[in-house]
């Protein structure tokens, strides 16, 4: 038993340090809407809970809604947080995550289309989403505000 302990520790050292997961976006919680005359989008995210985030997403004109998603945002085995999207009554999406900051988390998934890139992120109190293709091309950009105010 005392050597299996150090053999233990020393192969955990030689395996070098392990990544840490990264924080699902607490930011993003909240109701988040957008308008442009009669158009109309509307986005909202549960805090934080037992290593997912819950979220809706509908869009619309007038009084009639044009697409809907639901959305989660959960750990995966290593911790690291991935975007799942049932858009509209179609099968699910995962969009494991590309990169994150204390600001904005972003998701990419190269084989859908032509949404391969979502990034969500934070510009004083809006919410910016954002989505392209890998390369850049085809981007989207939309701000919403935050429908109640959020405290800093």
């Amino acid at each position: 038993m005392r050597i299996v302990l150090p053999i233990a520790a020393l192969s955990l050292m030689l395996a070098g340090p392990v990544a840490a997961a990264t924080a699902l976006p607490g930011w993003l919680a909240g109701t988040w809407a957008r308008e442009n005359g009669a158009a109309w989008a509307e986005e909202l995210w549960t805090a934080p809970r037992h290593g997912q985030m819950l979220g809706l997403f509908r869009e619309g004109f007038g009084p009639d809604v044009n697409t809907w998603a639901y959305l989660r945002i959960e750990a995966d085995r290593d911790g690291n947080p991935v975007l799942i999207m049932h858009k509209s009554g179609e099968a699910a999406i995962r969009y494991p995550l590309a990169v994150a900051s204390e600001a904005a988390i972003e998701f990419a998934n190269p084989s859908e289309q032509p949404r391969q890139r979502i990034r969500f992120s934070r510009e004083g109190q809006l919410l910016v989403i954002e989505t392209s293709r890998l390369d850049g091309t085809e981007t989207e950009r939309w701000n919403y505000r935050p429908v109640i105010a959020l405290a800093d």
